[in-house]
């Protein structure tokens, strides 16, 4: 049998099982709705633009005068060919906005978390990971695993008591790393911070914090998981991403030391053998911060936005898994009717993914909406009277 007819007999399989994930193409740019090819206008839940910056005027500016100053850009890597001003200046804003002392770009959030733990852990070592911890987490854990020859575990996701017996029995490890998303982007909950932290105090272990879904949302100023718990500072390692509320484009740093981002520098393959960010996405993400920073009432429109979604999708008889943040996960049962629920509501409007097998565990799929600064009362309202008219038709509502 042949590659393509193996590979087409799996997509068939998947299509078969009600997982296959079609694209949707958007003709405007992404926002509170957006025009869909062959749907017209929708509104969006599915997206991670919480703050409702990837099309803010500010921050689109900012790239295409970055494009006209510094071209596409730097055609290489940046030790070899040589780096741009903007992103020194974008990672000194990074640093100063989640309160660490340097950061270092990269091309994705997904290439920072896969250089971090090869090149700072040795052989010796123990990483321990939450085990709802995002992909890029567990790949980064298990490639230090194959390179470095440290030992890894995983602890019940938000267990501080599997934690602390997991780090008990590394005792004799030489350098104890734990690492924890700051929001669980599945599950819409946030880490247990400030316990991570003393654990980490007892046990002379380094707390390492993926932030992703939590900058630019967390926090009374969007400064993260660390400023919601009033613990700015206190975090050894954040890393984090310019495709979500920062922006939305693309790219992703690491922060901390100045001598880890140096050492980072260095020997971090991800950034050895990549170019820099594009001074595009670059120059965006440097304006999303600085709007960030300069207008703090969006993040407390976004906290206003995603409790009152959370209190009236509640009211309407649906079970969201409990929390605090955008992330609003409605739980339907099975795979099939959460695919099936999404698609509905599309037809109708409402743009919103669901999950299911093996995403998250059986029984257990889900509706994730995403509530964003950009939505209006009206938008969530008629995507609340979405929700109950679909609700009804599927019977998960009387």
């Amino acid at each position: 049998m042949s590659l393509k007819t193996e590979l087409q007999a799996e997509l068939d399989a998947l299509t078969a099982a009600g997982t296959y994930k079609r694209l949707n193409y958007l003709e405007s740019p992404q926002g509170a709705r957006v025009r869909m090819e062959g749907r017209g206008e929708v509104i969006v839940l599915s997206s991670n633009n919480y703050l409702g910056l990837a099309n803010e005027p500010a921050v689109v500016q900012a790239g295409i005068q970055a494009l006209e100053q510094y071209g596409a850009g730097t055609a290489s890597v940046r030790f070899i060919c040589g780096t741009f001003a903007l992103h020194r200046e974008l990672e000194t804003a990074l640093a100063r906005f989640v309160g660490t002392e340097a950061s270092l770009s990269y091309v994705s959030a997904w290439n920072a978390n896969e250089a971090l733990t090869p090149t700072i852990a040795r052989e010796g070592d123990f990483v321990i990971s939450d085990a709802l911890n995002h992909a890029s987490i567990i790949d980064s854990v298990r490639l230090a695993k194959s390179i470095t020859k440290c030992t890894t575990a995983v602890y019940k996701h938000s267990d501080m008591d599997d934690l602390r017996e997991k780090l008990r029995s590394a005792k004799d490890a030489k350098r104890k790393i734990i690492w924890t998303d700051g929001v669980f982007s599945m599950e819409g909950s946030i880490a247990k911070l400030p316990e991570i932290l003393q654990i980490a105090r007892d046990h002379d272990a380094i707390v390492v914090m993926d932030d992703s879904h939590a900058s630019g949302v967390l926090g009374k100023t969007g400064r993260g998981t660390a400023e919601h718990f009033g613990v700015m500072g206190e975090v050894d390692i954040i890393t984090s991403t310019l495709g979500k509320a920062l922006g939305g484009a693309a790219g992703g740093f690491i922060a901390g030391p100045a001598a880890l981002c140096d050492m980072m520098t260095q020997r971090s393959r991800p950034q050895l053998f990549s170019n820099a960010l594009p001074p595009t996405v670059a120059a965006s993400s440097l304006a999303a911060v600085e709007f960030t920073e300069a207008h703090p009432e969006l993040v407390t429109k976004l906290h206003d936005n995603a409790a009152y979604f959370r209190a009236a999708i509640q009211e309407a008889g649906f079970h969201p898994l409990p929390g605090e943040t955008p992330i609003i996960p409605i739980i339907v049962g099975e795979t099939a009717l959460a695919i099936t629920v999404s698609e509905i509501l599309l037809d109708r409007g409402v743009f919103v993914t669901g999950f299911g097998f093996p995403v998250v565990p059986k029984g257990e799929a889900r509706v994730r909406c995403q509530v964003s600064a950009a939505h209006s009362r009206d938008d969530l309202d008629a995507v609340i009277a979405a929700f109950i008219e679909v609700g009804t038709l599927v019977g998960l509502l009387p």
